[in-house]
């Protein structure tokens, strides 16, 4: 679906201070690891299935990575933030999986996949015309940037722009592009362009400015965008950001719903969790399940970022819980 992770955004700046955030592990590394916390306890042996389920991140450990538009702000005018905004509050997060489906499973194109949506859900109706003129819309190299694109292409175009859509690559490529005016608009994540503009104007080493509460994340954001030139519309409900699965299985036998759940119920030997070679010094994945959640699993499987190795070990019970991103298609029921 996508060429990038958000393991480098974390919620717990506490984590950073016990000093879990050194270290990336061995690029090359892969196999099953012994975690660096004892696992004591039977814990919960992998279930193979087909479905995979995200358990729910009842005490906040992701920072809130919203879906929102980003705005030149020289090109910003209340049609166009209306017009924008009328995307942000047709998405949550299932719609975005199915979208996702639609293009990473169904293998529809982008643009049709977000034509279809738009058309499901009224997506044009009551925009106001605003002043005209072309625009350029930015994507991300990755197919959900292309598609929300696609939708802000839709109601840019019924807001009376001439819309153009083109695929720019990753952040340290289009938010230049972005404060130039080379493009108008693009698809953002809250809490990873927060942390982007933060260390780009305050150094690596800057405090977090993202939280797992979004009116917060935004908050900061906004302040971000001010100082070089970009404005950012409201936030979607749509969350792009990474979290944990399980088969549907796996959840059912062991009655695991959220991460305490699998804390409480699953520490121990027998459980394996899969995820990126950094994964156990992340605060986004293992540093910080042991850290907020005081979760051991008895052996860490070193595999890849949400992709396909990730899970296809979980739905051939080669590991029972694994990093995923949150609006996978691979997640849509059915």
């Amino acid at each position: 679906m996508r060429a990038r992770t958000r393991l480098a955004v974390g919620a717990a700046a506490a984590l950073a201070a016990a000093g879990l955030l050194t270290g990336c592990g061995d690029a090359g590394s892969s196999g099953t690891e012994a975690p660096s916390q004892a696992a004591s306890g039977a814990g919960c042996a992998p279930v193979a299935g087909d479905q995979l389920r995200v358990l729910d991140d009842d005490k906040k450990l992701q920072n809130s990575d919203n879906v929102i538009p980003a705005i030149n702000a020289d090109a910003a005018n209340p049609q166009l933030i209306a017009a924008l905004d009328k995307v942000s509050g047709a998405l949550d997060t299932p719609k975005l999986i199915q979208l996702n489906k639609a293009v990473d499973v169904d293998r529809k194109t982008p643009k049709a996949a977000a034509e279809e949506f738009a058309s499901a859900n009224n997506l044009t109706a009551g925009i106001a015309k605003g002043p005209g003129g072309q625009i350029v819309v930015g994507a991300g190299n990755f197919s959900e940037s292309e598609t929300l694109a696609e939708l802000y292409r839709i109601a840019l175009t019924s807001a009376g722009y001439q819309v153009r859509v083109q695929q720019i690559g990753n952040r340290e490529l289009y938010e230049p592009a972005l404060e130039k005016g080379e493009i108008q608009v693009i698809p953002e994540y809250a809490a990873s362009m927060a942390e982007f503009l933060n260390t780009k104007a305050n150094g690596q080493g800057a405090p977090q400015a993202s939280s797992p509460d979004i009116e917060k994340t935004v908050a900061a954001l906004k302040a971000a965008g001010d100082k070089v030139g970009i404005t950012f519309g409201a936030p979607s409900a749509a969350q792009d950001q990474n979290a944990f699965a399980v088969t549907t299985a796996f959840a059912d036998k062991y009655g695991v719903r959220t991460l305490s759940d699998l804390a409480s119920k699953c520490s121990g030997k027998d459980t394996v969790l899969a995820g990126p070679p950094e994964c156990p010094q992340r605060v986004t994945c293992q540093a910080g399940l042991v850290q907020v959640y005081n979760f051991n699993a008895g052996s860490f499987s070193s595999l890849d970022a949400g992709g396909p190795q990730t899970k296809n070990a979980l739905k051939t019970g080669s590991a029972s819980v694994g990093l995923v991103l949150s609006s996978d298609g691979a997640l849509a029921a059915g």
